[in-house]
Formats: C-alpha cells, structure tokens, sequence
C-alpha cells in the first residue's frame, strides 16, 4: 500500500510505508530524548503512589512507549512530516543523478 503525501508544487507524491515508518521512528527517538529529562526530574518516590527502585527500572520503557505514541498518526511534532518531505526530496535528486 502507497500512502499519498501533499508536498509544495505537486499535488501528491507517493510515499512507500516504510518511509513514513522510518521517519515517526526518527521522531519517535527524539521525542524519547526530550522526554527522558522530565521523567528524571520527577522524584516520584516521594509521592504517595511512588514507585521507588522498581519504577526508576521501567521508566525508560515508560518514556519509549509515550514517545512512540506522540508519534504514531501524526500527534507529535511535526517532525516526522518533515524528516520525511527530506527523504523524498534526496531519493528524487538520487533517482536523478543515477537514471
């Protein structure tokens, strides 16, 4: 399946599945690494539902999966629309340069 993506001065490109995954898992990572910092910052064993040790172990899978969210169907930043506009654009010059 082709999945149609709108770029400036064509009415629609088709973009293999793949390159849309290869870019929400980009934004994905980013998002992760922005993350990470905030859920660090939460000292959530002082809270009355803390989850101590045990929780401190599973918060980086915690932060993957709510980054993964964010960036599956387009809810993230944005940053996957872009990272994949670039894609398109370097395998067009390629396929023009290599005919």
């Amino acid at each position: 399946m082709i999945i149609p993506l709108p770029t400036a001065g064509a009415t629609t490109t088709q973009v293999p599945p793949r390159m849309r995954q290869a870019a929400q898992a980009f934004e994905a990572q980013v998002l992760a690494q922005m993350l990470q910092p905030a859920f660090a910052a939460a000292h959530n064993d002082k809270s009355p539902f803390g989850g101590g040790s045990a929780e401190a172990q599973w918060r980086p899978m915690l932060v993957e999966a709510f980054a993964t969210s964010a960036a599956r169907g387009g809810r993230g930043i944005g940053l996957s629309d872009m990272v994949l506009a670039h894609m398109i654009r370097t395998q067009a010059q390629s396929q023009e340069n290599h005919p």
